[in-house]
């Protein structure tokens, strides 16, 4: 499984943002697309809200990408 580390700048990052800076959409809106159809984890649990503020210590997972939120 690829794993990614994402080095947060400020307090928190949007989960539909996170998805477009490391590369895994194009977009913000496409973030949002891939968020609400329920294939988004975030410690574990299914994520269904768009904007979900992602905090250091998170781990967020897309399929078999895993995406570890450090503090930067």
């Amino acid at each position: 499984m690829p794993v990614m580390e994402f080095p947060l700048e400020g307090e928190f990052v949007e989960l539909n943002q996170l998805l477009k800076l490391v590369g895994l959409c194009d977009s913000g809106g496409a973030g949002k697309q891939i968020v609400a159809s329920g294939v988004v984890r975030v410690d574990g649990m299914v994520e269904l809200r768009k904007t979900c503020k992602i905090r250091a210590c998170q781990v967020v997972r897309l399929g078999d990408v895993e995406i570890r939120v450090v503090a930067g």
